[in-house]
């Protein structure tokens, strides 16, 4: 059984992995002109996820060039997240 920090510390970087993941997709809807941010909904949602990921997204897209159009920053920070998951979050003392 895990500890409650440690339980808690991975499930909120596995919850903010979703708001990437939807941040990402509806990017891309948005881009692609299937959905439409004059929509209400569609609008709030777009808003609430580039609010909850630009302050960590921003630094990593001054570092990471777009690669042939692509934002690669998301697949990074999901990395990063990842190791953080595996790797780090282990480590902290109960």
């Amino acid at each position: 059984m895990q500890p409650p920090i440690q339980w808690l510390v991975s499930n909120i970087l596995g919850l903010y992995w979703y708001v990437i993941l939807i941040d990402v997709i509806l990017s891309w809807l948005i881009a692609f002109d299937v959905v439409n941010t004059r929509n209400k909904f569609i609008g709030t949602i777009a808003d609430v996820t580039n609010r909850l990921t630009a302050p960590v997204l921003n630094p990593l897209r001054r570092i990471i060039p777009p690669v042939g159009g692509l934002d690669l920053s998301p697949l990074v920070l999901i990395f990063g997240m990842r190791f953080l998951q595996i790797y780090v979050v282990p480590l902290i003392p109960i």
